[in-house]
């Protein structure tokens, strides 16, 4: 497909991911489910990194809309994913964007010299359109970044909070392998209005924290993984009003289609295993997510 039909900017690739690792895995794209009975909003996705044969940015976004997804939170994890996602948001209706240097960016960019650079970028950014509504994802990760990185880790993340507190965005919150730091960060500065935890991972004590502090959940296809259960704990004590779901995509793809690529329009996927686990109708889920995701994020678009 041509850059226009992809909307702007060249699609690009991340190598690294757990999705990619191991042997050859299946990489068609998985068919279209049922659509859903309420349109709901895929908080968190990549669309501008490439994986297997997808069409596209409109194609993503119009194969979405066709399954009760017609909104979806493009977000970048660095300075040209920032950009394209700035501009892609601009492009597109269906589309808001975050803007963030990712937290296993941040040692790279500061062993470069680089890192207070790339934050200025990012608030500029982050203030150049209104449809830029978060700052994310930043946060920490201890799971790739070593000890030797974890100093630059966590002042970036600081120095994200601050951006998003002022500007009032939403803070869109990676972590791995680091869920006592991350709340210590926070209530060092105080957490801003709005913020979400992306992918979350933790379990039900871990979810109860985060939600005492005011936090927003967004749950990914792994709350449908085999070996899950403490994910599907971490659901059942959520909130209606505070649960949000999300694909990562292009990874993390929902059972039965975990290994291939993944896009906004297997949600429904995440969100019918999501109602099972909270015991409740399917539209009222969908309903609630569909709200709690303009709470989140600033109002629709």
């Amino acid at each position: 497909m041509s850059t226009a039909e992809q909307g702007p900017g060249p699609t690009r690739s991340r190598a690294g991911t757990e999705e990619r690792s191991g042997a050859r895995r299946d990489r068609a794209r998985p068919p279209a489910p049922e659509p859903l009975p309420h349109p709901v909003v895929d908080n968190h996705c990549h669309l501008d990194i490439a994986d297997g044969d997808w069409l596209g940015t409109a194609a993503a976004i119009a194969a979405a809309a066709a399954v009760g997804v017609p909104r979806i939170v493009q977000i970048g994890c660095d300075l040209p994913g920032a950009r394209w996602a700035v501009e892609a948001a601009a492009e597109h209706d269906a589309l808001v964007a975050g803007v963030a240097i990712h937290p296993n960016e941040a040692p790279r960019l500061a062993a470069a010299g680089r890192l207070d650079e790339a934050l200025a970028e990012i608030e500029r950014l982050a203030g150049a359109h209104d449809k830029v509504r978060a700052v994310g994802e930043t946060g920490l990760d201890t799971f790739r970044t070593g000890e030797e990185g974890r100093a630059a880790q966590q002042e970036s993340f600081r120095r994200h909070v601050d951006i998003a507190k002022r500007l009032g965005k939403t803070l869109v919150i990676h972590d791995r392998d680091a869920h006592d730091d991350v709340l210590r960060i926070l209530d060092e500065g105080r957490a801003p209005d709005r913020w979400v935890m992306h992918c979350f991972s933790g379990d039900a004590t871990f979810a109860r924290e985060c939600l005492d502090r005011g936090a927003h959940l967004s749950f990914a296809g792994t709350v449908t993984f085999k070996n899950a259960a403490r994910l599907r704990d971490a659901l059942a004590v959520t909130p209606l009003d505070r649960v949000l779901v999300e694909t990562d995509a292009p990874y993390l793809t929902p059972t039965p289609y975990r290994g291939r690529p993944n896009a906004s329009y297997l949600v429904p996927l995440t969100v019918r295993a999501m109602a099972e686990v909270l015991g409740c109708d399917l539209e009222e889920l969908c309903r609630a997510i569909d709200a709690n995701t303009e709470a989140a994020f600033g109002g629709a678009w």
